[in-house]
């Protein structure tokens, strides 16, 4: 991998906002009417949600989705049925308490699971969150009405996977938006299958008790239709973030091992495995070395463009 080049002289692409938790709570309590109390920001995420609390219930998250035109309305109304599909089949997801259609944006409120963030990456979470995304194997057969995820290897996501910010980084960046899209002219541009999938299903998503066990999968906002392997993918991206020192190291590249083992294995046993797993990667790559654009900086840049490299070079 060459040496980072300067910063690229066209401005790169807004980042996406964070969440205004306030000013959310606000237009929240004056449409329903309700004593909503903000108790703070909810802990990671890249956007942001936050804490609240009405009187005498459980402190819940609040989230908001963009928009508040009928198709957003009626995605958050699949979104949560979906959510009940996935607890039927053992997968701890969040219930939506409250959906409000406020005039620029949909609230939601949700219950907040127990449970913390991991503060280690091992092979007992991997194996585990690997276990938890085979749950989702078919599971909308039956409804038709929810589209298959799109991979956006040939036109930008909806402020995720945009070409634009790679297009005017710089000339590595730009290498591999031309592959991106090779990939996708010879790949459907949305997912087979008829699985649900936690789009974007990595570490910081899920919720450990003090015995490490998964008790919750969080942030769901773009879960589809597909296959549950690329659930996998996104887990494998996501360790290639260091740990935090010589032991969390050490168990991340177990995990690591594992992953990549358990990935060869699931996609070498179809016939289009290979091609399917590289528009996989491809799409990851993309999402990734975007948002590390837009909101990081070089050295991640550089992090995502290596790991992308790994099974695209």
């Amino acid at each position: 991998m060459p040496d980072a080049a300067p910063p690229p002289a066209a401005t790169p692409l807004a980042p996406v906002p964070r969440l205004d938790a306030a000013a959310l709570v606000a237009a929240l309590r004056a449409h329903t009417g309700e004593e909503f109390e903000l108790v703070g920001p909810l802990p990671g995420g890249q956007v942001g949600a936050a804490l609240v609390r009405r009187p005498g219930r459980r402190e819940e998250v609040l989230t908001h989705w963009g928009g508040a035109s009928d198709a957003t309305w009626a995605r958050v109304a699949r979104t949560g049925a979906l959510l009940e599909r996935a607890r039927d089949a053992g997968i701890p997801a969040p219930r939506y308490a409250l959906v409000a259609r406020l005039p620029e944006r949909i609230a939601v409120v949700q219950e907040r699971l127990p449970g913390e963030p991991p503060t280690r990456v091992d092979l007992a979470l991997v194996q585990e969150m690997v276990a938890i995304a085979g749950r989702g194997a078919g599971l909308l057969r039956e409804r038709r009405d929810v589209p298959a995820a799109e991979l956006h290897l040939l036109r930008s996501g909806p402020g995720f996977c945009l070409h634009e910010s790679l297009a005017q980084y710089d000339e590595r960046t730009r290498r591999l938006l031309d592959l991106v899209r090779r990939i996708g002219t010879g790949h459907a541009s949305r997912m087979a299958g008829d699985d649900l999938v936690h789009l974007d299903f990595h570490p910081g998503n899920v919720l450990v008790d003090r015995t490490g066990t998964v008790t919750g999968v969080i942030d769901w906002d773009s879960v589809g239709r597909g296959d549950h392997r690329f659930a996998l993918v996104t887990l494998r991206f996501d360790l290639a973030v260091p740990g935090t020192g010589a032991a969390d190291r050490s168990a991340r590249a177990a995990a690591t091992r594992w992953l990549d083992n358990r990935i060869d294995d699931l996609f070498g046993a179809s016939p289009d495995g290979a091609a399917t797993l590289r528009a996989y990667w491809a799409h990851m790559g993309l999402r990734q070395v975007d948002w590390a654009i837009r909101h990081h900086g070089p050295d991640d840049v550089d992090r995502w463009l290596t790991v992308a490299a790994a099974r695209l070079a």
